[in-house]
């Protein structure tokens, strides 16, 4: 294995798996692995890149930083030469942790200093300018992630947010620099180390950019950032001849589907009432879920009553509904609550027969990939911008695991349509 990926939650892990896997410009990456938690075994022979899926988001830092440590080390097993951390393009956190905390915690594990930090996804319209983490047109603070139930940003210069969670300063590289080239960001990147910056903040705000930013670390042991930050990594590796740039085909599942969404972001919110215009959908109530009125039973009942007609069961609010409900019960106890009825009702789906699996929100991806113990997962052609096709080599199911912001308005058909091997927009 040439590079290991540790993220900080499922869909993330997806996400930097299709990039690595599509290469730059989609010209052909590495074979690609995604691994549902750290595994007990090596890695395949063939597998150049492979990525750990953690559920660390939103855990105590301490607990991050063990299981991330942990994942390193399986990873250092495997041979890689140069290692991510992987968080989200919003880079969501909070003023203790745990970007931070893990990035310094691997940085140290490694003997390095002067590591990059860059969020940016231009294709998803995040952008970093002179520190600041942009959502299109927004800075952060303004675009509705300040209103995230777990991890509320509320404020866009990232640099700042970070030094909240920091043991050392954090440092900049600005765009002027980036775009003088990789030699320049290597040369700030190095000036920040000599400083005692453990990691750096780095501009970007196109792809281009971002590739300038992985030639720049062609040698370096550690990057952290969202996906985008592997997009010249592949290539790197390529142009030294220790990968081919050809991955594996992928053929299809054709049998029963089912939709979950437990992302209350407004895109997701979107898209279900898109899917409800013309297929199946059942909300499932925060309060009947707490006082045990609705099941996973109930949810595999309405899932299996309509095989063939893209069934989709969610539980999604607005910010203020979303509030009530964590005032009246507790936010853990709410997500806790949620995240066992869709691990529980994807256990139950799989084993009455669905190979079609797509599942929407971060939390409830990580819950459904941990409950259904798929292990490693190899990675098919994108659905849309950082959702790829999930595939197991051993078990008769396709999967696709969406953050909550990303997809088009007709994602939830798009995504179906590619799990069954056919053509999407």
């Amino acid at each position: 294995m040439l590079l290991g990926v540790i993220a900080d939650d499922f869909t993330g892990a997806s996400d930097i798996a299709n990039t690595l896997a599509k290469g730059q410009s989609g010209e052909g990456g590495l074979v690609t692995s995604q691994f549902m938690g750290i595994p007990d075994q090596d890695a395949a022979p063939q597998v150049e890149a492979g990525v750990i899926s953690l559920k660390s988001r939103s855990v105590a830092p301490e607990a991050a930083i063990n299981d991330s440590l942990a994942a390193l080390a399986w990873l250092q097993a495997q041979g890689c030469r140069q290692f991510v951390f992987k968080y989200c393009s919003t880079f969501d956190s909070t003023e203790q942790g745990n970007i931070g905390p893990v990035g310094e915690a691997l940085a140290a594990a490694l003997g390095v200093k002067g590591v990059v930090a860059c969020p940016a996804f231009p294709a998803m319209g995040r952008t970093v300018y002179q520190g600041h983490l942009f959502v299109n047109d927004r800075l952060l603070n303004q675009s509705g992630m300040e209103n995230h139930p777990l991890t509320p940003m509320r404020d866009a210069n990232i640099r700042r947010w970070l030094r909240l969670q920091s043991q050392t300063d954090v440092g900049l590289v600005s765009t002027p620099t980036v775009h003088m080239g990789a030699e320049a960001i290597q040369s700030a990147l190095k000036a920040n180390a000599d400083e005692g910056n453990t990691l750096v903040i780095v501009d970007a705000v196109s792809n281009n950019d971002l590739v300038l930013i992985g030639k720049a670390c062609a040698e370096a042991p550690l990057l952290t950032g969202g996906s985008g930050i592997a997009l010249g990594l592949a290539s790197n590796f390529i142009a030294k001849g220790l990968a081919t740039g050809k991955t594996g085909a992928f053929s299809g599942k054709q049998g029963p589907e089912a939709i979950l969404a437990g992302s209350c972001s407004g895109a997701t919110r979107e898209q279900i009432d898109n899917h409800a215009r013309e297929h199946p959908v059942l909300a499932i109530s925060v309060d009947d879920v707490m006082a045990g009125r609705t099941t996973a039973s109930d949810v595999v009942a309405f899932i299996s009553a309509n095989h063939g007609k893209a069934p989709l069961a969610y539980s999604s609010g607005t910010p203020e509904q979303v509030n009530i409900a964590q005032q009246r019960y507790g936010r853990d106890t709410v997500s806790e609550k949620l995240d066992g009825l869709f691990a529980q009702t994807a256990k139950d789906l799989v084993s009455h027969g669905v190979q079609r699996l797509v599942v929407a929100g971060g939390e409830t991806s990580g819950a459904v990939a941990l409950a259904l113990g798929l292990g490693e997962l190899a990675i098919g052609p994108e659905v849309s911008p950082g959702v790829p096709v999930l595939f197991s080599r051993q078990k008769e199911i396709t999967l696709a695991l969406k953050s909550g912001n990303f997809g088009g308005p007709m994602f939830f058909t798009d995504a179906l349509s590619a799990l069954a091997g056919g053509n999407h927009p």
